[in-house]
């Protein structure tokens, strides 16, 4: 824990074939370089941030602050490529909650009943769920950390990419040239690819974009005493109303505390003040949180964020690719991070990168078609984070965005009916949890079995409120 980074040593002999640079650090950059570590490539990982050695905030993570929940289909991905990872998660606070057993949530159609586990989800600060795989990453023999680097751009041409240029003052020019057979960009949001690449000769990128207007506010609490075993809650925000959509989750976090992020959309934005924060959790469908709130001690201000736009870049749809570059994670497609699909997708993408590699063989990053298969198989791990959160984001009143294909309009009241199903039917709930955990694909929802049980509608009464454990009410006095 109190090594220090290993940074290159400028006195240190050139790096052999096959060389691999990674722009940024966020989950996608650091589980892209273990990929590329372990298929043999010394692998720099260059960020703008200097990197803490501690589970800690930092500039170039602003959505750090708010929640953050890794799907289980995700953290399978993760432990798959970095083994031991969930228990360093869980040694350092962390919780794995079972889906739905671990869920107080109000969906659009009503109480989702707590079954026995039919997935899961790791609770816990983005702060830590980084530092758990960055500490990883960075004691592989073949990875070296450049922090506190500023990109300029690519070098080479529409054809092929040969490294980036970084800045650098004590440069002659100002300008240091990194050499690599593949770059890999995983710079998030922020990402400047498209000029990169504009820069290069190639034509403009198509980006696709699904605005509902969300905002965000975030409060962290100190938990009451015996509250270690306390549910994620949530108040789903509704969407084809005529008014703003509007919702809040908790998340038990590390150290005792709870997480609540509030969302809101276009004329329905959570406040940035205190007094405001609990006001708005008691105006949402059911005031659970707010109950929750009044019982327990802030420990932080409350944290506005306006990120929330869908915005997709095709790469994989341009006519020409250059050999030695690949967009990844967040610059290659960003999600509304109230579905918390992001981490779990980028996860996906360093899955796929790693079996397209395996099928090249150790000589495979010297492959000129490699760049272009790679892109267009990252892209496809895209597809069902994709239309899940536009397909809902478009329906809240304001949004901005092209409207989704007749056929995915017409499946709306099926949706609709399916999520009311879950309320009462364990199976449909399943196939529900299983998509939205990223562990199955989207068309999982229209089974036969699935759509059967949809078609007959709950099997049960709906339940009456929030479906808390005797114990749970009776540590935070939450409503019945």
């Amino acid at each position: 824990m109190n090594e220090p980074i290993r940074r290159p040593d400028a006195t240190a002999p050139a790096a052999p074939h096959p060389r691999a640079v990674v722009l940024g650090t966020g989950l996608a950059g650091l589980l892209t370089a273990a990929v590329l570590a372990e298929h043999g490539a010394s692998t720099t990982l260059v960020d703008r941030d200097r990197l803490p050695r501690t589970p800690a905030a930092r500039k170039g993570l602003p959505q750090a602050r708010h929640a953050h929940l890794l799907w289980s289909g995700g953290a399978r991905v993760i432990e798959s490529l970095l083994p031991g990872t969930t228990d360093r998660w869980l040694a350092a606070g962390a919780r794995r909650i079972p889906l739905p057993t671990g869920l107080v949530a109000l969906t659009a159609k009503g109480w989702l009943p707590r079954w026995p586990e039919m997935q899961y989800l790791v609770a816990c600060t983005r702060d830590l769920l980084d530092w758990g795989v960055r500490e990883q990453v960075l004691a592989h023999p073949r990875v070296t950390l450049r922090d506190g680097a500023d990109v300029l751009g690519l070098d080479g041409d529409a054809r092929r990419v040969t490294g980036v240029r970084l800045r650098d003052p004590a440069a002659a020019d100002g300008v240091d040239h990194l050499p690599a057979d593949l770059v890999v960009d995983a710079t998030g949001r922020g990402s400047h690819a498209p000029r990169w690449l504009a820069e290069l000769g190639l034509p403009a990128v198509r980006e696709e974009r699904v605005d509902s207007g969300l905002a965000y506010s975030t409060r962290i609490f100190r938990a009451p005493p015996g509250a270690e075993n306390f549910p994620v809650v949530s108040v789903q925000p509704r969407a084809g109303l005529d008014r703003p959509a509007q919702g809040a989750t908790l998340v038990p976090i590390e150290d005792g505390r709870w997480l609540i992020t509030a969302s809101g959309t276009r004329g329905g934005e959570p406040p940035s003040d205190a007094d405001g924060f609990e006001e708005f959790c008691r105006r949402l469908d059911h005031p659970v949180l707010a109950d929750l709130i009044a019982q327990v001690e802030p420990v932080t201000d409350v944290f506005v964020s306006h990120s929330t736009v869908n915005r997709r870049r095709r790469f994989e749809r341009l006519p020409l690719w250059p050999a030695g570059f690949v967009a990844a994670g967040d610059s290659l497609a960003t999600f509304n991070p109230v579905y918390g699909q992001g981490m779990s997708v980028a996860a996906l993408g360093a899955e796929a990168l790693r079996a397209e590699l395996r099928r090249g063989g150790l000589g495979s990053l010297d492959d000129p078609g490699l760049a272009r298969r790679a892109q267009r198989v990252l892209a496809r791990t895209a597809d069902n984070a994709w239309d899940l959160a536009t397909g809902q984001d478009i329906r809240y009143p304001g949004a901005i965005g092209d409207q989704p294909p007749v056929a995915a309009r017409l499946l709306r009241g099926y949706f609709d009916r399916l999520t009311l199903a879950a309320t009462g039917r364990p199976a449909v709930a399943r196939a529900m949890i299983d998509v939205m955990t990223l562990s199955a694909p989207l068309d999982a929802l229209l089974r036969p079995a699935v759509a059967l049980a949809v078609l007959r509608g709950p099997a049960t009464a709906p339940l009456p409120g929030p479906p808390f454990t005797a114990a749970e009410r009776d540590l935070c006095r939450a409503p019945r």
